[in-house]
């Protein structure tokens, strides 16, 4: 691929974001055949996506969700600052064809971690974290079908991202907690729908922190200070309508909640 068809792959699926359309696949002359392209093709979408990058997501951080989509590993995508809501907000489902919800963990930087030639450590990554936040996802996709287009057409499109609640900070401290043992619960119109751990995502929260922030280093030219990740969801997603009132009960961490309209 050619700089020129990272744009046109980019515009085709701004398209597809600003009329909720979908692709069966990208054309063949401009749809990345790798990783590393299809973060090129990404770059190119956020930068003329008329938002700033308020931060980041990991999409198939467990197993299931990797064989899911029929992907090998984790996929790294970008937050628009426009798809960015606070707790108790509504959340847009017209035209969204995943239609479920994610309770995720988040990790707000206050340093940047810029590309470099030798991986960061999880001591480095938890090092530039301020933060610990709540969050619900709401994600969707551009394609058809998002099972069969493979990472590379995934990564393009920013990893199914979509709406995201993003909580404040955690004020219970939180670093010496066992995440991967913390047990988040989720619940529509109040009724427990689905139950998971910090064990879902790569084992460890901290172990998905670390795997996007050399994800990052490697095909995104680093982390800045001031944004965020969500490392993936703790519990099976959970179909939602239209009407629904969506909670994710983090126990002593706290519980977070939106509308779906």
């Amino acid at each position: 691929m050619t700089t020129p068809d990272f744009a046109a792959a980019a515009e085709l699926l701004l398209d597809h974001w600003a009329t909720s359309g979908r692709l069966a696949d990208l054309p063949e002359t401009v749809r990345p055949s790798s990783r590393a392209e299809g973060y090129q093709v990404a770059a190119v979408l956020a930068a003329r996506s008329g938002s700033a990058v308020a931060g980041w997501k990991i999409a198939a951080t467990s197993e299931a969700g990797q064989k899911h989509i029929n992907v090998d590993g984790p996929l790294a995508g970008r937050i628009f600052t426009k798809r960015l809501l606070p707790p108790g907000a509504s959340v847009p489902l017209a035209g969204n064809i995943m239609r479920v919800a994610e309770a995720e963990f988040a990790f707000g930087f206050i340093r940047d971690l810029p590309a470099r030639s030798t991986p960061y450590s999880e001591a480095e990554a938890l090092a530039a974290v301020g933060s610990l936040h709540l969050s619900i996802e709401v994600p969707d996709s551009r394609y058809e079908d998002f099972t069969k287009v493979g990472a590379a057409q995934l990564i393009a499109d920013t990893a199914c991202a979509c709406w995201l609640v993003l909580g404040p900070p955690v004020t219970v401290p939180w670093r010496g907690l066992d995440l991967s043992e913390h047990v988040v619960r989720g619940f529509v119109n109040g009724q427990l729908r689905s139950e998971g751990t910090g064990r879902a995502v790569l084992g460890n929260p901290f172990t998905a922190l670390t795997w996007f922030v050399n994800e990052a280093a490697n095909y995104c030219g680093g982390v800045m200070a001031g944004q965020f990740v969500t490392t993936g969801t703790c519990l099976t997603p959970m179909a939602v309508s239209s009407g629904d009132a969506v909670s994710a009960d983090y126990g002593l961490l706290g519980v977070i909640s939106c509308r779906i309209t």
